[in-house]
């Protein structure tokens, strides 16, 4: 036995017995169990020798993804670089920005107009063609860690298009194909799960069922009727969807992002989300991953608060996922720019910051994705906050129709019944840049700029991995212009992904520019993060409040100094008691003079002390 073999074996007896008596216990398969593990060892034994360096080296640091260093960036291949190869092109500027985690939004083969943004995949081992190839993900994948980046794909476990081989020959009627799905002759187990699942998109895409009129059955569609849930109660599907998983690895693959992680078991009688069955499948994809390729991490996209999120992580003997995202706290931001008080935003903070430090969570402003009001009601209602007028207040808001918003953005998902919607917009817009420049207003600019750099800056100082959406990093603002093709017209989260401005990429060393202010500031807080221990994960965090409601402080304290963060979330000058000095880390000069603290409206300041 050779020093790889030795390797691979030392990994698989370490995980053997659990991984073993987790699959028996879910599906009782022993054939397909030895099935699974003789692929995972020829999937092993194919994994690139600079992949395997790579594995071998993270072990040794398993908290490589934790650094303060550490900077993401959502991009859309086909919107930022027209291909992978224009990708690949482009890393040099990926780097300028700091960044050294690159999330690639979905790119597997789907259809043009049934694809939910790439979310619908008809082939788990094909590009789609005007993208590029397989081997141009893996040479992008090879650019990325020259440079010293990792790179992030989403995994479409939950359902796959309508237009994938198993869907179509299920259609045809094999037998063993419509049971990778949930098919029904009648209406009766339907009916039934209809009673306790809720709709994902009740105006949009109603029901959890779709009729497929060519086949006489019901097949479950927990999102759009073309893409079709799989089964994971059959050890088929999760077999062949762990080999995709490791095909994705075997690419160079750092990062695999599950999409709708709760959703991918379901049961009768149940809401079908976050059931515990879904953390067995999780917990054995884990282990996979560290027998095969310890390399990679999981990231699960589970959209709660953090206390409801938190046991995706799994536990320290047993962990699940190795990072999760901060939604909650995102939407919580933007609702505190809106009302100026910034009481929810510091109780969830307070959340998060009695959650153990060796949990990771990305933090963000904006994504691909809508901004959902899903906010503490139960609290807010205390502080006459009710929840129908409340999000229609926070929508009149952002869509600028309040006189007084600076806000451009459009709605999503508007449900006439329930009075429900989402939002859609870029940071810039949602910041007043876009109203800014349509008034000519100086001083509105200024404050939407400055509110631009607060944000971040507040998204800087959580602990995690701070991640910009493709775009935001210039101020690239709303794009109507989807409205003018038929196939995006009706999804107004378009507005918010449009082709990247390279015009205005190159206006970030014009002196005075938009782009410029954004850009510079931005790295200016970056590199600060970068330079300070005090932003690590292993700092103690705590939140600071005032009298006034309006101004929130953030204090980092590590090994040898302390960082306080105090943001100022209104429009109005404020002035807070501040007795602990600091200097100011942007300028250089005594933040605290005379023991207060100035800010300007939307402003912050970082204060910095030596221990």
């Amino acid at each position: 036995m050779d020093r790889e073999e030795e390797i691979y074996e030392e990994r698989f007896k370490k995980h053997l017995d659990e991984l073993k008596w987790l699959y028996m216990e879910l599906y009782d398969a022993p054939d397909m169990f030895d099935e699974l593990c003789g692929t995972m060892y020829r999937v092993y034994d194919e994994r690139k020798a600079s992949l395997k360096k790579l594995d071998q080296e993270r072990e040794k640091n398993p908290e490589w993804f934790k650094g303060n260093d550490m900077l993401g960036m959502m991009i859309y291949t086909n919107l930022f670089g027209g291909t992978l190869k224009g990708v690949e092109k482009h890393l040099d500027y990926l780097q300028s920005c700091g960044v050294n985690y690159v999330h690639l939004m979905p790119l597997m083969e789907s259809p043009k107009d049934r694809s939910d943004g790439g979310y619908a995949v008809a082939d788990f081992r094909k590009v789609q063609p005007e993208l590029g190839t397989v081997e141009d993900l893996e040479d992008l994948a090879d650019g990325c860690h020259k440079q010293g980046m990792s790179l992030c794909l989403d995994f479409v476990m939950n359902h796959t298009s309508e237009d994938h081989e198993w869907a179509k020959r299920a259609r045809a009627g094999e037998k063993e194909y419509q049971d990778r799905y949930f098919f029904y002759d009648t209406w009766d187990i339907p009916s039934e799960y209809e009673k306790t699942v809720p709709q994902v998109f009740p105006t949009t895409a109603p029901g959890n069922f779709t009729w497929l009129e060519d086949c006489q059955k019901h097949v479950l569609t927990t999102f759009y009727p073309y893409q079709w849930d799989l089964d994971y109660r059959n050890p088929r599907v999760f077999n062949e969807m762990m080999y995709n998983f490791l095909f994705f690895a075997n690419l160079g693959v750092d990062v695999i992002r599950i999409d709708a992680v709760p959703y991918i078991w379901k049961e009768l009688g149940t809401s079908c989300r976050n059931l515990p069955k879904v953390h067995t499948i999780v917990r054995m994809m884990r282990m996979i991953g560290e027998i095969v390729c310890p390399g990679i991490l999981l990231l699960g996209e589970v959209v709660m608060e953090p206390a409801k999120v938190a046991p995706y992580f799994g536990t320290v003997e047993k962990p699940e996922c190795h990072m999760l995202y901060n939604v909650t706290t995102m939407a919580t931001i933007w609702h505190t720019v809106a009302v100026q008080d910034t009481r929810l935003l510091r109780k969830q903070l307070d959340t998060v910051y009695d959650l153990p430090k060796t949990y990771t969570f990305l933090n963000y402003l904006r994504c691909h994705d809508d901004i959902g009001w899903g906010l503490d009601y139960d609290q807010l209602e205390d502080w006459d906050m009710l929840q129908v007028p409340h999000k229609k207040f926070l929508n009149d808001f952002y869509t600028g129709k309040i006189w007084d918003s600076f806000s451009r953005g459009e709605l999503y998902n508007d449900d006439p019944v329930t009075q429900d919607a989402r939002f859609c917009g870029t940071t810039a817009s949602m910041c007043g840049v876009e109203k800014a420049m349509e008034t000519g207003d100086k001083e509105a600019m200024e404050q939407a700029l400055r509110l631009d750099l607060t944000l971040h800056a507040f998204m800087l100082q959580q602990a995690g991995i701070p991640v910009i959406y493709s775009g935001d990093e210039i101020g690239q603002l709303n794009d109507y212009s989807y409205k003018q093709e038929p196939e995006k017209a009706v999804d107004s989260r378009y507005i918010h992904r449009s082709v990247f401005r390279w015009d205005l990429a190159d206006k970030t060393d014009e002196s005075n520019s938009v782009q410029s202010q954004i850009f510079k500031g931005l790295r200016k807080l970056e590199k600060i993060r970068a330079d300070h221990e005090a932003f690590t994960a292993q700092a103690h965090a705590e939140t600071i409040g005032w009298e006034d409601a309006s101004v929130l402080g953030i204090m980092r304290t590590g090994q040898t100094e302390k960082i306080t963060g105090i943001y100022n979330f209104s429009r109005s000058q404020k002035q807070v008691s501040w007795i602990g000095g600091g200097k100011d880390l942007l300028t250089g000069e005594d933040g605290a003079p005379e023991g207060t603290v100035t800010l300007k409206p939307y402003g912050f300041i970082w204060l910095w002390e030596e221990l």
